[in-house]
This record gives C-alpha cells, structure tokens and sequence, in this order.
C-alpha cells in the first residue's frame, strides 16, 4: 500500500450500503421484491453455482443479494461511476467470488474490459434507463453476445403496460404522492443522497470526478414501455422473451438466449 492509500480516508461501505438502500428504497419501496424475483429467475435457469454479471451495478447490491441466496455465485459488478465503485470495491475488497470491472456502456466496446465470459446470466435494475434508445439496443446486442447458450438475462426497470394508460399515469401520479411524503419524513432523494456523498472526506474527490464526468445532472431518462424492451430483446436476437415480473409501472423484461 502506497503513502497515499494509507492517508486516504477509509470508506464506510457498511454504512454507504445502508443509505443507498435507504435513498434506493425511497423511489422502489418493492425493491427487495424486484431482486427477489430477479434472483428467483437466476437460480431456476442458472442453477446454485452461476457466474453472473452485474450490469451498470451502482454500489453493487444486486451482487450482494446474490451472494447471501446463492453462496458459491461468482459475480462480475460493472459500472462507470467512480464513486458507486468505490463503494462496491470497498464491499467486496475481501471476497474472491466477485470482481469489480469499471467500464461505460456507452462506449461500443465496452465488453472488452470483462476477462471471464460467458455469463449464466447477466442482471441489471433501474440502471438502464440512464442510456440513449439507440445505445440500449446495442447493449442488449452487447449482453446476447456475452451470455452462454440458455442463458438469462432480466431488467428490471420502469417500463411501463402501454395497453393500460390510463392506469399507467395514475399510478405514476401515485408514487409522486409518495415520495413527496417520504421526503417529508427525512428520506434523501437522489440529489439529496449526493449532496451527502459530497461531504464525506473519502467519497469527495470521487463525486467530484462523477461531477465532471455527467455534469449536474444525468442526461434525460429513456422510459419506453415494456413492448419497447420485448422488441428489442427479440432483434437483438433472444427468442424467448417476457415478462417475469411486474410491480405498478416496473417490470422485468426477461429473457433467455437461444440453447442452439
């Protein structure tokens, strides 16, 4: 360890994990049940031992769920952002069974970063909507690619059921109500949550190279409804494609690459 690693300050990753469930939870309060189903899908297709990619894994905790069902997984958690790595690193810095690979998907060959392939399966939840539609139709070109024959691979995101509009927005307007409530309640939203992460000493120079990097803010999200998805995991190639879960305007788009 250099003189410099030694004066950094340490991370928490504990006590980051816990916040960004928390902040994470104030949009998704069904969150646990959306990675519980996702995991119920892996395990079923995938069997008890997968290797699994973590895609656009924030501070990893889908690779956390994971490894608390299934013990003997191997996870490869990538993303982008430095400071949500940083914080994933410092979670599994121990942990042989998961690698830590930061590479942008918005890049055509990002792909190229990942050293073990190919995946049983590859998960990602409420990252995705961050990509232009033409970018997301390469990724899901990009993940066909990276997956073993019969492999799964689940988003879960908001997209919501085009043939229920009128519902659609209601519930939409719903959740606004709610998340109001909870702000109420001292609940970070998602700038509060990095204006937080911008005071710690340890997080600081990172969010500040996150800063660069996006500007203020992200770039407008990108949320189709599910048919969007289906039909663009079909002309990515996957023939089995569905639903495997839906909460309100959340859903799963699943789907499995061909065997043959």
């Amino acid at each position: 360890m250099s003189a410099v690693d030694q004066a950094r300050p340490r991370i928490d990753a504990a006590a980051w994990q816990a916040s960004w469930d928390r902040q994470q939870a104030y949009y998704m309060p069904d969150r646990e049940a959306r990675f519980g189903a996702m995991l119920d899908a892996v395990e079923a297709i995938a069997g008890r031992w997968p290797l699994v990619l973590d895609l656009a894994c924030g501070t990893a905790s889908i690779t956390a769920r994971l490894l608390d069902r299934l013990p003997a997984a191997r996870s490869v958690a990538v993303d982008v952002d430095p400071a949500l790595l940083a914080i994933a690193s410092a979670t599994f810095a121990d942990d042989r069974r998961v690698g830590i690979v930061r590479a942008d998907l918005v890049e055509p060959d990002w792909a190229t970063a990942l050293e073990l392939r190919p995946f049983d399966a590859v998960v990602t939840a409420t990252a995705l909507h961050w990509l232009p539609h033409d970018v997301l139709r390469r990724v899901y070109r990009d993940v066909f690619q990276l997956l073993r024959p019969g492999g799964l691979f689940v988003n879960v995101d908001t997209m919501a059921d085009d043939g229920l509009p009128t519902v659609s927005a209601a519930l939409q307007a719903h959740d606004r109500e709610r998340r109001a409530a909870a702000t109420g309640a001292g609940v970070p939203d998602w700038d509060a949550w990095w204006d937080i992460a911008r005071a710690d000493p340890a997080l600081q120079p990172l969010v500040a190279e996150r800063d660069r990097r996006f500007g203020a803010n992200h770039a407008p999200t990108f949320d189709p409804p599910a048919s969007w998805h289906l039909d663009a995991l079909r002309d990515a190639g996957f023939t089995e494609v569905g639903l495997a879960w839906r909460s309100g305007t959340d859903a799963a788009a699943t789907a499995i690459r061909p065997a043959t």
